[in-house]
């Protein structure tokens, strides 16, 4: 056969059909391309491309073999995936012709999910937790998605948001018969929270299932998609060669159905690496191209090469679809712009007029950047489409990631480590809820409740620390923050921590959140989140940086100091530190951390000694506070910059300009809060030394 007599049969009459013909027509060595039955967007699309009047179900076989022959077709290229698995693939190859598509056994793949998972599962593909089911169930016990099994023109999917939900769907699948047999049996499978011997990759895309903008509304077959995807970096590419495409190509030539044609699969990038959503055994809608090579088993013959540049589609859709939707709605097309194609998808041609014909009707298709300017050229009653196609693409190339294309394992960031640590900790955490909380770790924030707390008007006091450690001292990061929130009168209601590290130490990490957990339940406060930053190269081995972030609230009325109630015969009271503290320097020659300690009496080490948690003043105070008993309080932690600072700074700071502060008496008793009360009994520990009281001197 001449070079330039090859004739092709395109079989199908979606968007991905006229995408096929309108590619195939641009090859040089294509003289004429048969779409049957072809829609209104074949039917003129160019001098080569001609529509067939001849379906494409299983009773259509026959003829469009007779047609195929007739016409001396050399190529067959199948789209949707209904003709494949039903054997029109089988058909042809019986008379002779290449068909670039897999056999019926071959189409399985995507025609039972059920088989394609237990298939995975076999081979040892990566891919979500799941079941295969013929009745309904109540045992997942996973955030789930449910699958019809069978084809469902891409709309079987639904992700119920709560066992509600799921038992409906259950019911609208296996019961109501929404997709019709395709729901005969189902696949239960876990949510995930993001192509012979002879195997050419194309560029990955990314596809947006979701009807409406910010990937809301109910799962279509696909409202537009652009490729390639940046998240598919080269190093990923590689590895879903390796771990998925490779070994599926192989496990189904040791199953005894190679495979031949476009096998288009789906991931979902998780943090514990790339799984397969779902395999499709023909080109998706419409991402298309290439063929005569792949169905004569001579792909590793023809180069394969792509152009440095992007694509984007976005489906213009009926009103109601992806459920029903109306037909037979004229579409009127403005002058086309340059580098976009408009591609039919359900639509037909009548007496010079098009139509809608389907719940899809047109792809608008654009290199370099989404052609919005074009969709507004094209306007049919009741056509919706989403206005955010490709906003994954932008959100990802603005980020660090994008820019270099390194994975987290490329960086030494063990993904698995802090999920066990996340694991270890949940317990730990939840121990410190209080009402008002709603959230659980694992989140970058959490919610919390004011009105369940009983305040009425409540102010809000944030104070967050950056604090540099080098041992797993976690209650000092709760115990400097809520000690600054007490002394203004208010209650600690809930804390947040950050903690970076070079590599993650597990168990020193889970040590460290349980010390912040202590402090929250000694300050009475919720830990209600936290983020782990791993950041191999920044941080020395073993050294890390902590920060917390806690809240408060007081009754406006309650917020201390009170100045203007603070006179003259007031007492001083002061409670005692519990060691050496905060943002001070320890030198001593003669010892390190681990001498015995000079000013304790214990047998403790330096380093221990210096660890010594600080104290949390929270629980003694709130009750006097709540009582009205105390006018003012200050935050001693030994250093001028804070809002407590040195005893000498932070008291009088506290107090009224025109009232004398006596403080030479104090500074005995150490790193201390003092509180500034008419009465106020102290803590039953205290001795009889911390107590001060300076009633009979010209004080307060």
């Amino acid at each position: 056969m001449a070079d330039s007599q090859l004739k092709v049969l395109v079989i199908g009459s979606g968007g991905r059909e006229h995408a096929l013909a309108w590619a195939l027509a641009k090859s040089a060595r294509v003289s004429k391309v048969f779409v049957a039955p072809g829609n209104g967007g074949t039917a003129t699309a160019s001098a080569k491309i001609e529509n067939v009047p001849i379906g494409h179900s299983q009773g259509d076989f026959p003829a469009l073999v007779e047609f195929a022959q007739s016409q001396k077709v050399g190529l067959v290229v199948p789209g949707p995936e209904q003709p494949l698995v039903d054997g029109v693939a089988d058909e042809f190859k019986k008379v002779g012709i290449p068909v670039f598509g897999p056999s019926s056994k071959a189409a399985y793949i995507e025609g039972s999910k059920a088989f394609s998972k237990d298939f995975m599962q076999k081979h040892n593909i990566p891919t979500a937790q799941y079941g295969n089911f013929t009745g309904l169930c109540q045992g997942a016990s996973f955030d789930v998605v449910i699958k019809a099994s069978g084809l469902a023109a891409g709309k079987g999917v639904l992700i119920p948001k709560n066992k509600q939900e799921a038992l409906d769907a259950l019911k609208s699948v296996m019961v109501d018969r929404e997709f019709g047999a395709a729901g005969d049996e189902v696949v239960i499978e876990e949510l995930l929270v993001g192509p012979g011997d002879q195997l050419v990759s194309f560029p990955a895309a990314q596809d947006h299932k979701r009807a409406y903008d910010n990937d809301e509304g109910p799962n279509t077959g696909g409202m537009g998609a652009y490729a390639p995807a940046p998240v598919a970096t080269p190093e990923l590419m590689k590895e879903l060669h390796k771990t998925v495409l490779q070994p599926s190509i192989d496990g189904m030539r040791r199953d005894g159905f190679p495979f031949v044609g476009c096998l288009f699969t789906g991931f979902m990038l998780t943090p514990n690496g790339p799984k397969v959503l779902e395999y499709n055994c023909r080109f998706g809608d419409p991402e298309t191209e290439v063929f005569l090579a792949g169905a004569e088993g001579r792909l590793d013959a023809v180069p394969l090469k792509f152009k440095d540049s992007y694509a984007a589609t976005v489906v213009m859709a009926s009103e109601g679809y992806p459920g029903s939707y109306p037909k037979g709605r004229t579409i009127t097309f403005g002058e086309p712009l340059d580098n976009t194609v408009v591609f039919h998808a359900g639509t037909k041609r009548e007496n010079n007029i098009v139509s809608t014909s389907g719940g899809r009707v047109l792809t608008v298709t654009g290199r370099w950047i989404v052609r919005y300017a074009a969709i507004k050229t094209v306007k049919f009653d009741g056509g919706f489409y989403r206005s955010d196609i490709g906003f994954r693409a932008i959100e990802y190339l603005k980020g660090e990631a994008g820019k270099s294309g390194l994975s987290y394992a490329d960086a030494g960031v063990d993904i698995d480590a802090g999920n066990r640590l996340v694991d270890l900790i949940k317990p730990i955490v939840k121990a410190t809820r209080r009402s008002g909380t709603d959230s659980d770790i694992g989140g970058f924030g959490g919610v919390f409740d004011l009105k369940a707390t009983g305040y009425k008007d409540p102010v809000l006091l944030k104070i967050a620390h950056e604090m540099k450690i080098h041992d797993t001292v976690g209650i000092d990061l709760v115990a400097m923050q809520v000690n600054d929130i007490i002394v203004q009168g208010a209650e600690p209601l809930f804390f947040l921590d950050y903690y970076a590290c070079g590599h993650l130490d597990v168990e020193a990490t889970r040590d460290f959140v349980k010390g912040v957990a202590d402090g929250c339940l000694d300050s009475g406060c919720a830990l209600i989140g936290g983020e782990t930053a791993e950041m191999p190269g920044l941080y020395t081995e073993g050294d890390y940086d902590v920060a917390g972030f806690a809240v408060g609230a007081v009754e406006r009325s309650e917020i201390l100091p009170r100045m203007d109630t603070m006179q003259a015969g007031d007492v001083l009271v002061g409670l005692a530190s519990s060691g050496v503290h905060s943002n001070g320097s320890f030198a001593h020659a003669g010892l390190d951390f681990h001498s015995t300690c000079p000013w304790t009496s214990d047998g403790r080490t330096v380093g221990e000694a210096l660890l010594t948690p600080t104290r949390i003043y929270v629980k003694p105070l709130l009750p006097l506070i709540h009582k009205s008993l105390i006018k003012g309080m200050a935050h001693i932690t030994g250093a001028s910059g804070r809002a407590g600072g040195r005893i000498q700074v932070g008291v009088p700071r506290r107090v009224p300009e025109h009232v004398d502060t006596v403080v030479a008496e104090l500074t005995q008793s150490g790193e201390s809060a003092y509180v500034i009360g008419s009465v106020v009994p102290v803590d039953a520990q205290a001795s009889e030394t911390e107590r001060v009281s300076v009633s009979n001197t010209q004080a307060w």
